[in-house]
């Protein structure tokens, strides 16, 4: 299989035309993102935790960046395995990338594992120090916007021409609505590959739609979980320094399903989980056919967000958790919660990577990918999802009404998810065919 692979890749470079598309190049790099355990860096994920600091390292956690450029354009798609990426967070890696970079040429996708950096700890903006939700870490904020510009220049400063293919496919028993048995699930695997002129392997993208649990609030030391479990999978199996980034869907409502027989400890669940989905995943790639002529475009789209607001459950639900009371909440949302967001896109031959800004249910994850291929016209659409920045949770304005958790942790009302879905669809109507 490998003498094949290897084979389709030089075969399409021999026989493409390449002055007919864009002659796309491709560099990556990787950045250790985990803190010095004397920094006292509090884990993100749960408000149980109260702020308590992580007290030892299971498996590092990670950024990797992929910089895509085609004559004078660039793109750079960074993964990280951290929870979310609060909105002051973006701005501030641009910052300190400088000329050249500009926010449509950057996207950032977090894994939203829960048992790495916290997001709250990320935020400039949060000065309410309350436990629950997570306290401003200066230091760690400061060396993750270092590292996580760093990487995008050392992925920029080592591109080579590339070949590109994706592929996906439906893998059911993998994932399941947590909010209903009878909910919306998306089970689609998708898998782009990078291979280099020589037929080696550059880069694999991985998306798919669940929420990275499996451990609980007790559970204290820093771990990129499954993700980072399929990561290393992926590259020891692939080898050749292959780098493999995954990042996630619309994972607002999808929860992972153990597999069997994983034992009863909740870390071997979650390496089980990703090795073995990591394994599925190479068999995909090994079937890739790439190609030299592809399509590369990129676009970002601004989004007016609806007026701030919380659920009618919020204080019996996602406030109780948080620490949170009315009173704060007025305080709390104009302050670290944004009046426009936006949804970044990229194109790369029969892949559209749709962003999204925060923690979107299935169900209008699935509508994005079905407008997009009509927009579009490519077969593979994904969401990128908890995209740059975290918004909230995005439900439709039926699931909004039903309350629970999810509904409870959405700030812009039952209106939220339509607005995201017709910006994130605009955004990829102006994507070049």
């Amino acid at each position: 299989m490998r003498i094949v692979a290897v084979s389709l890749c030089v075969l399409c470079v021999m026989l493409c035309d390449c002055t007919v598309a864009a002659e796309l190049s491709a560099g990556t790099a990787r950045v250790d993102l985990t803190p010095p355990l004397e920094w006292r860096v509090p884990l993100g994920g749960y408000g149980a935790r109260m702020s308590r600091p992580a007290t030892g390292v299971h498996d590092r956690v990670f950024a990797k960046a992929l910089v895509l450029s085609e004559g004078d354009r660039r793109f750079g798609l960074v993964t990280a395995d951290v929870l979310a990426f609060p909105p002051p967070f973006k701005q501030a890696v641009l910052d300190r990338l400088g000329e050249g970079w500009s926010a449509e040429q950057l996207m950032l996708l977090a894994s939203h594992w829960h048992t790495s950096l916290d997001m709250s700890s990320l935020n400039p903006e949060n000065t309410y120090e309350i436990p629950q939700i997570g306290m401003f870490h200066p230091q760690v904020f400061a060396a993750t916007v270092e590292r996580v510009a760093g990487v995008v220049e050392e992925a920029a400063s080592q591109t080579q021409p590339v070949c590109v293919g994706t592929d996906s496919r439906k893998i059911s028993g993998w994932n399941r609505n947590r909010r209903s048995s009878e909910g919306v699930v998306d089970d689609g695997l998708i898998v782009t590959r990078f291979d280099g002129l020589d037929g080696l392997p550059v880069a694999v993208l991985v998306n798919f739609a669940a929420h990275p649990t499996f451990l609980s609030d007790r559970e204290m030391m820093f771990s990129a979980g499954w993700p980072g479990h399929l990561q290393r999978t992926m590259e020891a199996v692939i080898g050749e320094g292959v780098t493999v980034m995954y990042y996630n869907g619309a994972e607002g409502d999808q929860s992972p399903v153990a597999r069997a027989d994983s034992g009863a400890s909740r870390w071997e669940r979650a390496e089980r989980y990703g090795r073995e989905l990591g394994l599925l995943s190479c068999e995909l790639w090994r079937t890739i056919e790439t190609r030299r002529d592809v399509v590369f475009s990129h676009h970002r789209q601004p989004i007016a967000l609806p007026e701030q607001t919380w659920h009618r459950d919020y204080l019996e639900t996602g406030g109780k958790e948080y620490g949170l009371t009315e009173e704060l909440l007025t305080r709390l949302l104009p302050a670290l919660f944004p009046r426009e967001t936006a949804s970044v896109s990229v194109r790369i031959g029969d892949l559209v990577i749709a962003g999204v800004p925060g923690e979107m249910t299935a169900e209008l994850g699935l509508e994005i990918k079905q407008r997009g291929r009509a927009i579009s016209g490519v077969e593979h659409v994904a969401i990128g999802g908890l995209a740059d920045e975290w918004v909230s949770y995005i439900l439709s304005s039926a699931e909004y009404a039903k309350g629970g958790y999810e509904a409870s942790v959405s700030f812009y009302g039952p209106d939220l998810g339509g607005t995201i879905v017709d910006g994130v669809a605009e955004g990829m109507l102006q994507l070049a065919p």
